[in-house]
């Protein structure tokens, strides 16, 4: 929502302005949460024998997938383009972790683990299904009304990418766990331990992006956009972006404080496919609601409820298989 709200800047311009509030200033401010009295951020995240360094250049990776997630939405729109990314990088950012550890997928545990992913990933299919349907339904102007530069062909591989890239970020939770142990150990609150390890990955992922954004911004000789705009519409696109900015990094905010209330190992590990589903789950409904999906007939609306119902019968299945 607040992306659409930017006016006359260049998309890498926006981008790089929302990514300093997104992936530095507020992960920050989050991180600080998590110092007890007498110590300091930089000492609990100096802590873990390389864990921080790891888990920066996990970030670096997700910052591509960060990059390229943009891109996604950018042609393909808000529903489908998270839906496809999103999807991806619930399956992959689960799974993989899990595999790490030595989970056997296929007893236990494991397999009420894979199950729910599998659920969640046959959900996003038939979103993305619903998304085919829409592109054959609507017109060219119809699609460009919806979504200004939509490209099904160009924006599903962009999306695929993003959400294999942007798994990362969850593997970079899992290397950082020293770090957030050895809070917890300083005495900072289990609610608070994670967040420092959220700033060391986006801050990584803030180097990749910065580097392609000023890149586009020299090729594009968009560089006027963060000094030639008038007043009002430089104030407008810098509350815009700070709120983009807030509303993204909320989501792992509130992930690592949910994370400290669950004792139950698989819901534990299925935390991060919970994240994702729900994220493709209300980026749909604003996608209704910002008309994205207005013109794509009836059977598609059907198609894509369906999918949302799958989701989220996705999220409660480990606990049931427990």
């Amino acid at each position: 929502m607040p992306i659409k709200k930017v006016k006359t800047w260049a998309w890498e311009s926006f981008w790089l302005v929302q990514g300093i509030f997104a992936w530095l200033l507020f992960p920050y401010l989050g991180a600080l949460l998590a110092v007890p009295e007498g110590h300091s951020l930089g000492e609990i995240m100096a802590s873990g024998d390389g864990a921080a360094l790891k888990a920066m250049f996990y970030g670096a990776l997700w910052g591509i997938g960060g990059l390229t997630f943009g891109l996604s939405m950018r042609y393909l729109g808000v529903a489908l383009g998270q839906s496809i990314a999103l999807g991806t990088c619930s399956a992959f950012g689960t799974i993989i972790p899990a595999l790490m550890v030595g989970t056997d997928l296929f007893t236990g545990e494991g397999l009420a683990l894979l199950t729910g992913v599998s659920v969640a990933i046959a959900g996003i299919a038939v979103i993305g299904y619903a998304g085919s349907l829409r592109a054959k339904n609507m017109t060219e102007e119809q699609k460009k009304a919806a979504v200004k530069d939509f490209a099904l062909g160009k924006g599903l591989l962009v999306a695929l990418l993003a959400g294999v890239m942007s798994a990362c970020f969850s593997l970079g939770i899992e290397a950082a766990t020293p770090i957030k142990d050895f809070a917890i150990g300083l005495g900072t609150d289990a609610l608070y331990a994670g967040l420092p390890a959220i700033l060391l990955i986006t801050m990584g992922g803030f180097i990749t992006n910065a580097v392609y954004c000023l890149y586009q911004n020299v090729k594009n000789k968009t560089i006027k956009d963060y000094f030639g705009v008038p007043g009002n519409v430089l104030v407008n696109n810098v509350l815009f972006s700070a709120l983009a900015g807030v509303l993204w990094y909320s989501q792992f905010f509130g992930l690592e404080l949910g994370k400290s209330f669950i004792d139950n190992p698989v819901m534990l590990a299925f935390s991060w496919s919970i994240l994702m589903s729900l994220n493709v789950t209300f980026s749909n409904v604003w996608g209704i609601l910002l008309k994205e999906w207005k013109g794509a007939g009836s059977k598609t609306v059907v198609v894509l409820v369906t999918g949302m119902a799958i989701l989220i019968i996705s999220l409660v299945l480990p606990t049931l298989m427990k």
